[in-house]
């Protein structure tokens, strides 16, 4: 560790690598498939990772890209990239190409390391700033990517611990690029305090100890897997390795490694509370999980509470290391009914004991709007967890801290308890007749039809009231709902003008984290008129 004093040190995720490793060091750290490493053997591995990338020229300052599932060496570079004092580049699996070798190039990635199955992701044409390419074979033996496989590429380095090389808690310890939905991928700068602090929330809010097991159903290349690949390490806690989401294997898991924890978006909670087996699955302690992306219904919340799970939602951005505010529970919701409960926690709450700062604004004075539950302004947020800026990228950086916080563009309402609520997008509020209209306020009634799987709810041109609600909807297998019935199901719980005018069915686009991708939707139903808001 390297110290600034007697009284102060860097705060850095390395060290909990090294005290995990110190205290527990035969404890299981990780499990995948029939492969399990204790936090000595863990150690180890990024010790020799690290080393092996300090061989070949990677050092303080120089970026070095992942693109690989939740597996081993992607956890390991966790630690073992940010120990020489690099930048670890962990990069979306479901990526186009194009958009695969954009990041690699305009992160400058020294190094790419790949998943063969995702190999074919990597141009190396196009790509002359990458020095050295290591294949991870976890799927199958080939080695799309030159010569270098990565359990061989380990035997060139040392298992003996190596200094860090940190020298401030503001060095970049990882990019994180978003999902580019408007315009190119926006690199967002992590540091090293952020990284600490808000792994350390994590532990705090989800109840993580030394007893916990971890079961990776959130990608770790989204915000570092929002901070877990880190916070499950810090207490000694087991991670659970899950190289696809699939609702058997996420409850066979679930059975056989006595899981307690996982994270996961509401799109996912869906996959699982319609997964047939669900009601049959035997969960040997509590299952806690933590969701967050797209607000969840509270119909999707009640549904994986009736199979035994505890759900704790939370809200957060790329921009701020993932989950900034959490939906804390108060004991007097313990005397609402099963439907009360599910809507209060339904909302994005207050912010993380480690953050601090958030509020709802009128974004233009930065004025907090009255806390009535109603009035609708924007998310903003300051404070520990807040990134350093976007990658070479100054000028949508200094847009996104104008007045001196973090601009989510997420709509909200703060009530009276100072509990926030997301209302919408700024981009996806729809605004028809001059009335507003949360498109998460109709997609939650339409979630409580019980023909419904999934729902996105959108603005579409209208001649009269300039766009209206459009939902897309995905029903659940074995029913065949009709647009009328939904439209007319809607009428019933919500004013009529916001009730869709159109529903079409079928599947809907998702990014690799389970968000649905509305964009696309918009971009299809507007095609050749401009919106005007």
């Amino acid at each position: 560790m390297t110290m600034s004093g007697v009284n102060k040190s860097i705060l850095t995720p390395v060290d909990f690598l090294t005290r995990s490793v110190t205290v527990y060091p035969d404890k299981t750290a990780v499990v995948h498939r029939d492969q399990r490493y204790s936090y000595r053997e863990f150690g180890e591995r990024v010790y020799r990772l690290a080393s092996a990338l300090k061989n070949i020229g990677v050092g303080k300052g120089d970026k070095v890209a992942f693109i690989c599932p939740n597996i081993p060496p992607m956890l390991e570079a966790h630690y073992a990239v940010p120990m020489l004092g690099a930048a670890l580049v962990s990069i979306n699996i479901r990526l186009s190409a194009g958009e695969v070798s954009y990041i690699i190039d305009h992160s400058d990635a020294k190094v790419v390391v790949a998943d063969s199955e995702f190999a074919s992701l990597v141009e190396p044409a196009n790509l002359p700033k990458v020095e050295s390419y290591i294949n991870v074979c976890d799927a199958n033996a080939e080695l799309p990517l030159g010569n270098l496989e990565y359990e061989q590429f380990l035997l060139t380095g040392s298992a003996e611990p190596i200094n860090t090389d940190i020298d401030s808690e503001d060095q970049l310890i990882t990019i994180n690029y978003t999902s580019g939905t408007t315009g190119r991928p926006k690199g967002v700068m992590y540091h090293h305090r952020g990284a600490y602090l808000n792994a350390v929330g994590e532990v705090l809010e989800s109840g993580l100890n030394t007893r916990s097991a971890y079961l990776w159903t959130l990608p770790m290349f989204h915000c570092n897997g929002w901070c877990f690949t880190w916070g499950v390490t810090a207490v000694g806690a087991t991670h659970v390795c899950l190289r696809s989401v699939i609702a058997e294997d996420i409850y066979r898991l679930i059975e056989t490694e006595n899981i307690s924890h996982l994270c996961a978006a509401p799109t996912v909670l869906i996959m699982m509370s319609t997964w047939p087996g669900a009601r049959d699955v035997k969960i040997g302690r509590t299952l806690n999980i933590m969701t967050a992306g797209a607000p969840p219904a509270p119909t999707i919340i009640r549904n994986m509470e009736e199979i035994g799970a505890e759900i704790t939602h939370t809200y957060g951005l790329t921009e701020v290391f993932g989950p900034h505010s959490v939906c804390a529970w108060q004991p007097a919701w313990e005397q609402l009914d099963e439907d009360q409960r599910a809507t209060v926690k339904s909302r994005q709450g207050v912010p993380y004991i480690v953050t601090h700062f958030m509020d709802v604004v009128e974004p233009e004075t930065m004025t907090p709007v009255p806390r009535d539950g109603v009035t609708m302004g924007e998310v903003v947020m300051r404070g520990n967890n807040v990134m350093s800026g976007y990658y070479k990228d100054p000028e949508a950086t200094g847009l996104a801290f104008a007045g001196g916080w973090f601009h989510s563009g997420d709509l909200a309402v703060m009530h009276p308890d100072g509990y926030i609520q997301i209302m919408d997008r700024k981009k996806d509020i729809i605004i028809s007749g001059g009335e507003n209209i949360s498109t998460v306020e109709v997609e939650s009634v339409i979630y409580r039809h019980p023909d419904v799987q999934e729902v996105a709810v959108i603005p579409v041109p209208d001649e009269k009231w300039g766009e209206v609600p459009k939902a897309f909807v995905v029903p659940k297998p074995g029913s065949s709902p009709v647009a009328e019935d939904i439209i007319n199901f809607t009428k019933q719980h919500l004013a009529r003008f916001k009730s869709p005018k159109y529903v079409e069915f079928g599947e809907l686009p998702k990014t690799a984290t389970g968000k649905i991708q509305k964009f696309k939707l918009r971009d299809r139903e507007w095609q050749g008129r401009r919106r005007i808001n």
